[in-house]
């Protein structure tokens, strides 16, 4: 056999038994991976989800439970557990009452249990329905503070609003307030670090990326801060969807007109959002900086009963999901709902199915425009079933609705951060502000009622939408665990 003959078969033999290794090492990890997501996914579809997807495409699927799976999570719970238990001698202060016990309409003791802190009354809001609205009100804030602002975004960009926030608040430490700053590092990966020097430069207090705990790059999906807070001198505080970008305040091509929805928090409940910043603190830096907040309560004239709900995958419930479910289970006359993103689990989704068939108006409220393309999709996924026992599904066509809001009854009414997809119910830190007042449902109602006015009901089946629709949402569907 000529000597090129030999080396071309040892060379081809040398290939298979790579390959062949190769293949073997991919299945074992596979393998691996599947015991791994059944012993700590959070919920069996979950675990059904990761096991079914890697032992069936290992190739495509062990990248993405690298990005997605839950394979920290039991050590990341441990330590944040561990944050909490450092501040719990803090409670006392956040949970507060202003004037005594308070009597709800709809039982609050499922919220209660869900934040761990209590409904206390004293408290005041204002809705802030788009981003120039909200931006002025925080920025004046900031401009009137006296000794000092907690600034927390999940995306800052270094644009015009940004250097406008930014602006301000090196202005506020420059005649003495105490400015803390955090953006969560996934969300805001795009921020010049210029910015944050001259942050850093005006006496700024930031978290620093390279030493902080939890998630510290955009290939990291899991466990993202997705709070936004601005908070003054534990007077008054602000809390819901926007982020700082320029996008938030003015049309753009990509997406029209931004709907989104902020909140002006004043009363007791500002000392429960402010708790909830400090433990994200000193989660992040292992700096302590409760003693250097007032957690002395200023009540509000009006008297209004609400509650901080902060959420986590460091909670030892299904806290995000439970919120959701508590308030669709106490529905009585209507829940209607807003969200930019629709991929519940399936107890939110028997939760909505009962309460229509009890009766209750049940309205769930969507973007026509597509920021996310998977979640968008999967959502179609779940409309006929909803539709089929009277849920009414509204598709906001004014540009594109990022609020998250929900009312029930006359009630209880909610803005905050929270989606209404697995990603918010366990794998995102998040806070909604709670109102069990007449008065906020009825402002919140109003605000829907507007948004609907702008927005078409969705008749259509599933079967009946064009060809990528009914393709494609079942199976972007398959990926609600991680969505």
């Amino acid at each position: 056999m000529a000597r090129e003959e030999i080396i071309g078969t040892e060379s081809v033999t040398f290939w298979v038994v790579v390959s062949s290794a190769a293949i073997i090492m991919m299945w074992v990890l596979a393998a691996l991976g599947a015991l791994n997501a059944a012993r700590t996914a959070r919920t069996p579809q979950g675990a059904i989800g990761w096991v079914v997807f890697l032992l069936a495409s290992p190739l495509i699927a062990l990248p993405a439970y690298m990005l997605f799976g839950h394979h920290r999570f039991e050590r990341y719970r441990a330590a944040r557990q561990a944050t909490h238990r450092a501040v719990k001698d803090l409670q006392a202060m956040a949970d507060v009452r202003a004037r005594g016990p308070v009597t709800t309409s709809i039982p609050a003791s499922p919220f209660e249990a869900v934040s761990g802190l209590k409904v206390c009354d004293g408290n005041d809001f204002e809705l802030l329905i788009n981003g120039k609205a909200a931006f002025d009100a925080m920025i004046k804030a900031i401009d009137e503070a006296e000794e000092y602002v907690l600034i927390h975004f999940y995306i800052v960009r270094d644009d015009d609003l940004g250097r406008r926030l930014q602006r301000h608040l090196i202005k506020a430490a420059q005649r003495g307030v105490t400015v803390w700053f955090m953006a969560d590092a996934i969300g805001s990966h795009r921020l010049t670090r210029s910015y944050l020097r001259n942050l850093e430069a005006a006496g700024i207090n930031l978290v620093d990326r390279r030493s902080q705990r939890g998630p510290k790059h955009r290939f990291t999906l899991n466990f993202r801060n997705h709070r936004k807070t601005v908070i003054a001198d534990g007077r008054i505080a602000f809390t819901g969807g926007l982020n700082v970008g320029d996008e938030y305040i003015r049309p753009t091509k990509a997406f029209g007109d931004w709907r989104d929805t902020h909140i002006k928090l004043l009363g007791p409940m500002v000392q429960q959002l402010q708790l909830t910043y400090a433990q994200d603190w000193h989660w992040l830096t292992e700096e302590p900086i409760l003693d250097l907040l007032d957690w002395t309560p200023t009540p509000a004239k009006a008297n209004r009963a609400a509650l901080i709900v902060p959420t986590g995958p460091g909670d030892t419930t299904e806290n995000g999901s439970m919120m959701f479910f508590s308030a669709i289970s106490a529905a009585k006359t209507r829940v209607w709902i807003a969200s930019p993103y629709f991929v519940p689990d399936l107890d939110v989704v028997a939760a909505l199915k009962h309460a229509a068939l009890r009766g209750v108006d049940v309205r769930i409220l969507v973007p026509d425009v597509v920021d996310h393309y998977l979640p968008w999709l999967a959502s179609f996924a779940y409309f006929d079933d909803l539709r089929g026992v009277g849920v009414n599904v509204l598709q906001y066509s004014g540009g594109f609705m990022h609020q998250k809001v929900f009312v029930v009854d006359d009630t209880l009414a909610a803005v905050g951060t929270t989606n209404m997809d697995n990603r918010s119910f366990r794998l995102n830190f998040e806070t909604m502000a709670l109102f069990f007042d007449s008065d906020a449902a009825a402002a919140v109602a109003a605000m829907l009622e507007e948004d609907f006015e702008r927005s078409r009901q969705i008749h259509l089946g599933l079967d009946d939408h064009r060809l990528c629709i009914r393709l494609f949402a079942p199976v972007a569907r398959l990926m609600a665990p991680v969505l």
